[in-house]
């Protein structure tokens, strides 16, 4: 069976990417199995370059197939920013309820289209030896609404509004937010690699 290792011990990113491949005969793992991983420090100033520094320095350290991960909130009004430093937005990486506060003082004074937003995730698969065979990029457009809604999700879904639903990703269900999320986009178009990559033996 073909191993496919998630370069990055977020717990919550491997679920959401477990499920989305759920249906094929794959083992997805994160670097937990792996303790003297390479630390990768994430200096590329881009979600791609991100997850390609990821991807290509893990998989030869490893000897599999690596994905690379980066994704984000992207706030246009704002610049751009959270960005590629959405996970340490307020200074400490992985504080959510920091990092939710800080957003919202961020955009307390915007308003209407000002406070449109979008998430996204680039995903690069590279093989046992770092050369990359696929990079893929999905996006989720929504709004951010002035108070945290909903407790599911992570990150930033509370504050992350997708109009046609008219919930946040802390709101709607698991699955819904599988199905039309940033990651799902991304590896929507990452599926057809890994088959390929299947049918010849991995």
């Amino acid at each position: 069976m073909l191993r496919l290792v998630l370069g990055s011990r977020n717990k919550k990113k491997l679920g959401e990417m477990v499920e989305l491949l759920a249906d094929l005969p794959v083992e997805v793992t994160d670097l937990t199995p792996y303790p003297n991983a390479p630390p990768v420090e994430e200096t590329a100033g881009s979600f791609v370059g991100n997850a390609t520094l990821k991807a290509t320095q893990l998989a030869p350290a490893l000897g599999q197939w690596v994905i690379g991960e980066d994704s984000g909130l992207c706030v246009p009004a704002l610049g751009g920013d959270p960005g590629v430093d959405s996970a340490l937005y307020a200074g400490t990486h992985g504080d959510d309820a920091a990092n939710n506060a800080k957003l919202l003082r961020e955009m307390a004074h915007l308003t209407g289209d000002e406070r449109a937003a979008y998430y996204i995730s680039t995903a690069v698969l590279s093989d046992p030896t770092g050369k990359v065979v696929a990079q893929v990029e999905g996006r989720c457009h929504g709004v951010i609404v002035d108070a945290l809604r909903g407790a599911g999700g992570f990150g930033y879904d509370p504050l992350f509004l997708v109009p046609e639903f008219g919930k946040t990703f802390g709101e709607l269900p698991p699955e819904v937010k599988r199905a039309m999320s940033h990651r799902a986009m991304a590896f929507q178009q990452l599926r057809p690699v890994i088959e390929r990559i299947l049918a010849v033996g991995g």
